[in-house]
């Protein structure tokens, strides 16, 4: 019983989000078309086949999530875990910058950033601005709103979807205990943002060594706010690229990277991956979140479609087709395959022992 009452509030749980998400979106288009009318998007169609798979797989997602929490992988606790104070202190601002957002699209301004953020040091690629947000990924205000941000456009799911990398991060860390080897483990959440991902990991594997990297300074302070809320260790973060990053060879016993492969350019794509196997140890493992893709997620491609019509994604439509297990093949992990939930893909990688 306590198990079925469990079950029944997770699913309220995500339903609620799921349905003030469809509200934040109705009242965006709302305000949108009586504030700037003049601004339309070209959008493929989708009919009632397409709904009707967006949502089996969404329930396919939920109930993924929720089985692996039951077996053990992670604590059930996860499921539940919000950032309330974040929402109910920044959800006014998200529908403030609206407004904002409307207008660089309108102006078609997709690299501007306010005069007091030092631009110096950073990639050209990642001066964007990203889902039209203001700042692109370097203000304060942008990493305050980005996890509620992606909540609403993921109808609530985003945490489970980042949750999926979990089981095969267990199974690798058990996997060399199993062999005999028990050192300390490390494991590195590259591209780790504000924290996401790597307070699921402290969560659910509270004896490892844990490490996040990102090029904001922004985003790694507000990860540094909310993984210091939990007990234990704190993970340490560090600034710096994917594709240099500041790790010796053969360093971590996994990696995770959640997000990040469709907002970075072909070549560079190349790069992460090859710096994600220098810094793997032998028979680590590398497990990649990211969207959904073209080459073989079809049924779905006017999601795919409207998504870069709707958000700054410049790489976007090249990263749908762009075939990462090879380039995860060339850079000579091993052994890789893949998953599918919902609306993400998932990259499961090894470096040879």
């Amino acid at each position: 019983m306590p198990e079925t009452i469990t079950k029944l509030a997770y699913q309220a749980f995500q339903n609620g989000k799921s349905a003030f998400s469809l509200g934040h979106r109705t009242l965006a288009t709302q305000l949108r078309q009586w504030l700037r009318p003049e601004l339309q998007f070209e959008l493929a169609s989708v009919d009632d086949d397409f709904l009707a798979e967006v949502t089996r797989r969404r329930e396919a997602l939920l109930q993924v999530d929720w089985d692996e929490a039951e077996a053990g992988i992670y604590p059930e606790a996860l499921l539940f875990d919000n950032p309330w104070d974040d929402f109910f202190q920044y959800y006014p601002a998200v529908v403030w910058e609206l407004p904002q957002l409307w207008e660089r699209i309108l102006n078609k301004e997709t690299q501007v950033f306010d005069a007091a953020i030092n631009t110096q040091g950073f990639p050209r690629y990642y001066l964007q601005n990203f889902h039209h947000q203001t700042d692109g990924y370097l203000s304060e205000t942008s990493a305050n709103l980005y996890d509620l941000q992606v909540e609403l456009l993921f109808s609530g799911s985003a945490d489970a979807m980042r949750r999926r990398v979990l089981a095969p991060i267990k199974q690798a860390l058990n996997r060399q205990v199993t062999l005999g080897d028990r050192q300390t483990q490390r494991v590195l959440d590259v591209a780790c943002g504000t924290g996401r991902t790597l307070k699921q990991l402290q969560g659910s594997f509270p004896d490892v060594s844990l490490y996040g990297l990102d090029l904001s300074p922004a985003y790694l302070r507000k990860a540094n706010q909310l993984l210091s809320q939990a007990s234990g260790s704190l993970p340490q973060l560090a600034q710096g690229q994917g594709e240099a990053m500041p790790y010796r060879d053969n360093y971590f016993d996994a990696l995770t990277c959640v997000f990040l492969f469709h907002e970075l350019p072909g070549p560079v794509r190349q790069q992460v991956i090859d710096d994600c196997f220098r810094v793997t140890r032998p028979g680590g493992t590398l497990v990649i979140c990211d969207s959904i893709q073209a080459i073989d997620t079809p049924e779905l491609e006017p999601m795919m479609a409207n998504f870069p019509v709707l958000f700054h994604e410049p790489y976007y439509r090249d990263y749908i087709q762009d075939d990462l297990t090879t380039r995860l093949e060339t850079a000579g992990f091993t052994g890789v395959t893949t998953q599918a939930h919902f609306v993400s893909k998932y990259w499961i990688a090894h470096k040879p022992a």
